[in-house]
């Protein structure tokens, strides 16, 4: 079921209202946790039972961490919830990609080995609900938190519909303690969730789906060499087609959430305005690159052990992180190239010393438009389908391969692209430190009334078909 479809406005309207109506904590609880199932099971009701078995076996993991006494029963019931929970992964995500890398090796060596693929089918969020699941048995583990004492609280955690599908990924201690007390959106509430739906809504179909999808296509999904224009073109209108997708998705979700009384974790904090990869990362995506810092860098021995073992977790980290995106070597390559520019810049601050020069606005505006543009050539690799159309992108990009045919972007579509982008990276850099909420806290009523009433009239005159939100297929 997508935020940007008839049926979930339908959906949202009779859930909000049950939730609304004089009935006690536990039974509203309940209706929340009916309604995520329902909302799962609009994609394919089967999978439904993967989340079973992963709120089942996190839930008695948890307890039997938390009930034993010995490290080594301890050790076991965290190796059954790893186990569980990337076995399943494994199984639906990664299972024909590695058979596929296994065929492709073997040809290498000139072997031919064809085997029968199974027909496999991602479950929609299982990437998002699986890390969820695992922080709330590795925190019992190290202790940080406590076996949760209601079933149906944990249960709602891990399949709260707002978040379920595409995150934010959110943490137990995050969510649990909310289910203590009754939630109610108060009217502040509800205005700030209604408006930050409509907020994501806008960027999901009139920006994201409505301008930028279909110049993304035309250069990504031709099969001749993209001038140089619209090589640049198209992977601009790439960069502010996902962010503008996948943030609208979180806002909306966030909104959402609200609207129900629970709060939700920021999820991206004007990325395009970072100073650097690793501010970049502290902006893009948050609720997953904190999850990989505390799950994975940090365990792997962070910064702690010197710089050639700070490099070589930096690089593991974003390796996996790609591998998390997209079962392909081209995600992977991706966050491999994120963790090379990683290692980059840690060896260069180390190097350079701290003056007030780096503090200048004309410096921090252009390490901010240089960030941005390594940002660009990496995602050539998330978004093209093979190695050889990104290294084709990028030879298009760097000016140093001939174009065959004419291009496919006319002033219109080019005009467009650097207009969105030239407002999305001033929007990004004048808001950097700050928030949405606080900026909306300082317009005047009639200026937020006008602005969300020409967001409502952009998003429904606009045309365009019915898109899934991009981190669905993670």
């Amino acid at each position: 079921m997508l935020f940007n479809s008839i049926t979930f406005i339908i959906f949202f309207i009779v859930v909000l209202f049950l939730h609304n109506l004089p009935l006690s904590w536990r039974v509203k609880k309940f209706n929340l946790l009916v309604a995520s199932y329902l909302f799962y099971a609009a994609w394919r009701p089967p999978f439904v039972v993967i989340l079973w078995i992963s709120t089942l076996v996190d839930w008695f993991a948890g307890k039997g961490i938390g009930a034993s006494q010995r490290q080594a029963a301890r050790r076991a019931w965290l190796l059954l919830s790893l186990g569980a929970n990337f076995g399943l992964l494994g199984f639906f995500k990664y299972g024909k990609f590695l058979d596929e890398s296994f065929v492709a090796a073997l040809g290498f060596f000139g072997v031919r080995f064809q085997p029968v693929l199974p027909d496999i089918i991602l479950p929609v969020g299982i990437s998002f609900y699986t890390f969820q699941t695992l922080s709330y048995t590795i925190d019992i583990y190290r202790g940080k938190a406590q076996p949760w004492h209601s079933f149906l609280d944990y249960a709602l955690y891990v399949t709260f519909f707002p978040q379920l599908v595409a995150g934010p990924i959110v943490r137990a201690t995050q969510f649990l303690p909310q289910c203590e007390q009754p939630k109610r959106a108060s009217a502040r509430q509800m205005s700030w969730g209604l408006s930050l739906m409509l907020l994501g809504l806008f960027e999901k179909i009139v920006i994201a789906d409505g301008i930028l999808a279909r110049i993304t296509e035309r250069v990504y999904d031709q099969t001749l060499r993209p001038c140089f224009t619209d090589a640049w073109c198209g992977t601009m209108s790439f960069a502010a087609q996902i962010f503008c997708d996948f943030a609208g998705y979180s806002t909306c979700a966030i909104g959402v959430g609200l609207c129900f009384g629970f709060a939700l974790p920021d999820n991206f904090h004007f990325p395009y305005a970072s100073i650097g990869l690793s501010d970049f990362w502290r902006r893009w995506h948050i609720s997953l690159s904190t999850w990989l810092r505390d799950y994975l860098y940090i365990p792997l021995g962070g910064s702690r052990d010197g710089a050639i073992r700070t490099l070589r977790n930096l690089t593991v980290t974003m390796l996996l992180g790609g591998l998390w995106h997209g079962a392909s070597w081209t995600f992977v390559f991706w966050g491999g190239l994120h963790g090379m520019f990683l290692v980059v810049e840690y060896v260069v601050t180390t190097i350079v010393r701290e003056s007030d020069f780096w503090l200048k606005l004309p410096v921090r505006i252009a390490l901010a438009f240089v960030t941005y543009l390594l940002c660009c050539v990496a995602w050539v690799f998330f978004r093209a389908h093979s190695f050889g159309q990104a290294f084709t992108l990028l030879g298009s990009m760097l000016h140093v391969l001939p174009t065959e045919g004419p291009g496919v972007l006319d002033r219109a579509r080019i005009a467009a692209v650097l207009g969105i982008t030239i407002a999305m990276l001033g929007i990004h850099w004048v808001m950097r430190d700050s928030s949405l909420e606080e900026i909306a806290n300082r317009c005047p009523w009639w200026l937020k009334g006008l602005i969300l009433a020409g967001l409502m009239i952009a998003i429904m005159t606009v045309s365009g078909e019915d898109r899934a939100f991009i981190y669905f297929q993670f």
